[in-house]
């Protein structure tokens, strides 16, 4: 058998998996893990157990975040044959899911931030960013490989060295061909004027945007030692709808913070609104190991998971009003794969009788629980 990955977590890792596995020997199951969440590790070593009892004959290769920060207790599994830690002074440009429609590209890895909830620093290491030129080159292979789209990813894409903005307009000048270029979470505060100005005017810049947000409350985004204000972030939002005002947005939100009063989770729950945010990633607080959040007065999990669902509820109510909004209308579309896909503003839609690389106008005619259908035009 070639060798094989099993991703958890994050886009980066996706992208990282597959430079992994390309160098891997036959007979691997790389496990590529997560620490975000307390839930994250649990999965992972699910997948561990799992992968052993389908291919026993396997050698089970364990990396990433939470092998990184506990490597003793994942080389303790009886399942795993090694822990592969990184390198953190050799940053690797990682593209993944080769040879199809959307394709990850990492630009940066690390960060230098220390957020109070975050182990992700701790295992990834200092910010650091790629080339433009290995980025470019990297891009360049997977359009020629077949890929339509390519989302830029890392740790902290918002801090790459010079600007994000400045690299993608370096990279659509530099590459005519690439006509779909997405870009992964955002950390608003760092937003560049030159990427709001492309925001605005280029239309190879899909315009959907999901941003790092986490609380909607200032007392709360600063125990969380976030870098922005509840206004700051309503703010930004405003100014991205005015330069392109059909983009959409994305958001991560933190329920249940240590010491969020009832007061403090109205007022997450408010952003939803305040930010017309129709794809939220919503995250019940886990404390982390070795994290200053998780040295702070606790809520109950019982109180941590409904406030998690209050929040998840009104995402769901705004985003089913935005698909419903959409019905009817004619959408750019790209067919990703078994006749789904998404539009521009990552809506997602299926075209029965469609193909892997479709793109065109699309007409909505209607919707599922979390799905549109269409037809092409």
């Amino acid at each position: 058998m070639s060798a094989e990955a099993i991703t958890l977590g994050c886009r980066l890792n996706f992208a990282e998996s597959e430079a992994l596995k390309a160098g891997a020997p036959a007979g691997t199951i790389l496990v590529n893990s997560c620490a975000v969440t307390g839930e994250a590790v649990r999965q992972t070593r699910q997948a561990i157990r799992r992968a052993r009892r389908e291919v026993p004959r396997a050698r089970i290769v364990v990396t990433g975040c939470a092998a990184q920060l506990d490597p003793d207790s994942f080389a303790a599994m009886p399942e795993v044959d090694e822990v592969l830690l990184k390198d953190f002074d050799r940053p690797v440009v990682a593209a993944g899911f080769r040879q199809r429609v959307r394709s990850f590209v990492a630009v940066q890895t690390g960060c230098d931030h220390r957020c109070t909830f975050c182990t992700i620093w701790q295992a990834r290491g200092p910010s650091r960013s790629l080339p433009f030129e290995a980025i470019r080159d990297a891009v360049a292979r997977e359009l020629n490989g077949g890929a339509a789209e390519i989302v830029l990813t890392g740790v902290d894409i918002t801090s790459y060295e010079g600007g994000l903005g400045p690299l993608v307009e370096k990279l659509l000048a530099a590459l005519p061909n690439l006509t779909r270029l997405r870009l992964s979470s955002l950390d608003s505060i760092e937003i560049d004027e030159t990427l709001l100005a492309l925001i605005a005017g280029e239309p190879r810049l899909m315009p959907h945007f999901h941003l790092s947000l986490q609380a909607g409350d200032d007392l709360i985004l600063k125990r969380m030692k976030r870098r922005h204000s509840r206004a700051q972030a309503v703010a930004l939002v405003e100014r991205i709808k005015a330069a392109r005002p059909d983009a959409t947005i994305g958001a991560d939100l933190i329920a249940g913070f240590p010491t969020e009063s009832e007061e403090a989770a109205l007022g997450s729950l408010r952003l939803i609104d305040d930010c017309d945010i129709v794809a939220a990633h919503v995250f019940p607080f886990s404390p982390r190991p070795n994290t200053p959040a998780a040295r702070m007065p606790q809520h109950g999990r019982e109180t941590v998971k409904a406030r998690a669902a209050r929040l998840r509820q009104a995402a769901a109510e705004r985003r089913s009003a935005w698909l419903d909004s959409l019905v009817g209308s004619v959408q750019p579309l790209l067919i990703e794969n078994r006749e789904k896909g998404h539009t521009d503003h990552f809506a997602p839609v299926l075209v029965a009788g469609s193909s892997r690389g479709d793109e065109g106008g699309a007409r909505i005619t209607g919707r599922t629980d979390e799905q549109l259908t269409g037809v092409f035009e």
